[in-house]
């Protein structure tokens, strides 16, 4: 790519009249050269079984490549016509509450034939009037695809078939495994499997989990494989994966394993929603960034992110431009927003877009032409950015699931579970200014990185740990929290000492743990004023490794709250309890100055986050992002740099204003 892509989401069918004129040259002035079309209108395309209308597909695709806009098609699948369910009544997802009613989006079997059917036929005739077009520039693959829960006889069969390959056909191998012995939970014969939507088994219900996920994977490589028969060379496929939800984009997404779904793509896509206002971190944009980024360690595009979206998400004066490039700064190729017009009617009538529904200019609007034409003025400096980090975030869905089974210190549905945990150590070292790429257990390049963050890794194979095990020895940095190495990939806990299989590299064990009340850490080394202990602690004793904190507490002094082990040529930090932000910071500043990884960024901490990528022309850019409401002054210290918004030098040891909800960025 050359140029940066800024777009949005457009829906002539959703129109009350015809504008399409007036929105093109709206969307001119304001800088954007790219729109996304097709997507969520299967019923208009084929409004009756066998009968095609893409009439506005046409006429957009028409005046976009008039206009000199560049196209992606979206697959229109992920809502399904009405004739299609009258039909078809079986193709509705059935889930645990039961068999889906109409209306909602994404409420099929995306396994069942005649969905797939169907589907293929749309999507084959959408690719005959639009893969050839100049302005088109690639296709996404229908929209945020998940499982959807679906658990219908089709998936059970299916899941059968699945376990019975993964076990030889043993089902004393299964049952033993899995534990099924408790409460006569046990399978004698695979005619007598039961619906597992009932199970109280966690390692039953976790595998149905992975083995849904993969369902997705081959979904995803089928629309694919449509897509490929049609597009050039020149264009590309990509998805808009999603995260879990917490108040916006938050974690891991439990219905879909990001990095095997990946594999369908050329290049990674996702939609990154947050909270703006006072409320606005960066930290849900940074995170979502460096998710994808990792996916095929490229660059990335965010096919949805909010212009306006919720009433509470209007942002400050600022803060969409912040937004914008603080998506550049992580590596995005492409800042898209959903959508462009507010829409009148249904479901998502005040999850606004960039015009109101008035359509007419607004502050929002007014902001997004002020960073489409920066765009267009430096993109070639900053499209195709470049990271090399050092440290690196390990996630898991199988921990996900199996913490969703067994939360931290709560029953099912009320506890903490592992998102949780996942964004509290993430956060943190954002916070800090230390940048992350993302690991999935399947990652053979450990060793690329001097630090090593792996948050509550419950479930884990032992060729895994023996990887993690390996890395420290080697001389990498390990940083890792409670809950990590208790149960195998299977979710049965392991049977000698806890953390298992890296016991030895972290120099502790422990077989206890407890709820604290009225607990603090004891440290000569910490000196954060809040060192109240939260939620869950582990009752930890120190083997071969320093002991850094312990409890403060009559009964629980003698435990460790957080060691450190030196092992072979490295380190490992393990951190026994939840902690307040504020301690955790301070123990993460210890830990990255151990893995020699403590620069002129870390001197400098949020509201200030600094973010770095090498360009096309092999010349770093630093971005400045001020994430508060009052001018921050920030040391630059470095080689003589170029302020590529104003063109003004910057000199070592000079001092940058950073305004309100404002960015400085750097070209040296």
């Amino acid at each position: 790519m050359d140029k940066l892509l800024y777009g949005v989401a457009y829906y002539d069918e959703y129109m009350p009249y015809d504008r399409l004129q007036e929105d093109v040259a709206m969307m001119k002035a304001a800088g954007i050269n790219l729109v996304r079309i097709a997507e969520s209108t299967w019923s208009t395309c084929e409004p009756q079984e066998g009968v095609f209308d893409f009439s506005h597909v046409t006429r957009v695709l028409d005046a976009m490549e008039e206009a000199g806009i560049n196209v992606i098609i979206g697959t229109p699948t992920y809502a399904i016509p009405a004739w299609l369910e009258r039909s078809y009544p079986d193709i509705m997802a059935v889930t645990k509450d039961g068999r889906g009613l109409y209306g909602a989006r994404q409420i099929m079997d995306i396994t069942h034939p005649a969905y797939r059917f169907y589907g293929e036929r749309v999507i084959r005739r959408l690719m005959e009037v639009s893969a050839h077009r100049k302005c088109v520039i690639g296709f996404k693959l229908d929209n945020e695809t998940k499982h959807y829960d679906t658990s219908g006889k089709n998936v059970q069969r299916q899941f059968v078939k699945y376990l019975r390959e993964k076990f030889n056909d043993n089902l004393d191998a299964l049952n033993h495994e899995f534990g099924l012995d408790y409460w006569s939970n046990r399978v004698d014969a695979w005619e007598d499997f039961p619906d597992v939507r009932g199970t109280i088994n966690a390692s039953l219900g976790a595998e149905f989990e992975k083995f849904r996920r993969t369902l997705v994977d081959e979904y995803l490589e089928w629309q694919g494989k449509i897509v490929r028969e049609y597009a050039r060379e020149d264009q590309f496929i990509t998805h808009n994966f999603d995260f879990g939800w917490k108040d916006g984009s938050f974690g891991v997404q439990p219905m879909v394993n990001h990095y095997h779904a990946a594999k369908a793509l050329t290049v990674a896509g996702v939609d990154i929603y947050h909270p703006t206002q006072d409320d606005l971190t960066g930290a849900e944009i940074a995170f979502g960034g460096d998710s994808t980024r990792s996916l095929k360690r490229d660059n990335y595009f965010v096919l949805e992110t909010e212009a306006q979206g919720f009433p509470q998400w209007l942002p400050y004066d600022g803060q969409l431009r912040l937004q914008a490039y603080s998506h550049v700064a992580s590596g995005a190729n492409m800042v898209e927003y959903w959508h462009w017009h507010s829409i009148h009617n249904s479901f998502e009538t005040y999850w606004k877009g960039l015009l109101s529904h008035d359509f007419k200019e607004n502050d929002t609007y007014r902001a997004a032409k002020v960073i489409g034409n920066e765009f267009a003025r430096i993109g070639s400096r900053l499209v195709n950015l470049k990271k090399h980090n050092r440290a690196a975030v390990l996630v898991s869905n199988e921990a996900l699931t199996a913490l969703d089974w067994f939360p931290i210190s709560g029953w099912r549905g009320n506890g903490i579970g592992y998102n949780e945990v996942l964004r509290y150590v993430y956060d943190q070292l954002y916070k800090m200014n230390v940048e992350c790429d993302f690991l999935w257990p399947e990652a053979d390049h450990l060793e690329e990185y001097d630090l090593l963050v792996v948050p509550a890794l419950y479930a884990a194979p032992d060729e895994l740990l023996r990887r993690i095990d390996n890395y420290v020895a080697k001389g990498g940095h390990l940083f890792t929290t409670f809950k990590t190495a208790f149960a195998d990939e299977n979710v049965k806990v392991y049977a000698d000492c806890q953390p298992h299989g890296i016991d030895k590299c972290l120099g502790i064990s422990y077989s206890h743990f407890t709820v604290p009340k009225n607990v603090k850490l004891a440290s000569e080394r910490y000196h954060c004023p809040q060192n109240e202990v939260q939620t869950f602690m582990e009752l930890v004793r120190a083997d071969t490794a320093q002991v850094l904190a312990s409890y403060d507490h009559y009964n629980w002094k003698r435990y460790a709250a957080v060691t450190r082990n030196y092992y072979g040529k490295g380190t490992a930090t393990y951190l026994g309890c939840w902690t307040s932000d504020e301690m955790l910071r301070e123990i993460l500043c210890d830990v990255v100055k151990e893995a020699g990884l403590w620069g002129k960024e870390q001197e400098t901490a949020f509201p200030v986050i600094i973010r770095k990528g090498i360009n096309d022309l092999g010349r770093e850019v630093i971005f400045y992002l001020n994430y508060s409401p009052e001018t921050q002054q920030v040391p630059y210290a470095g080689a003589e740099a170029a302020d590529l918004l104003t063109e003004a030098a910057v000199e070592d040891g000079e001092r940058l204003e950073i305004g309100p909800w404002d960015l400085r960025i750097l070209e040296r």
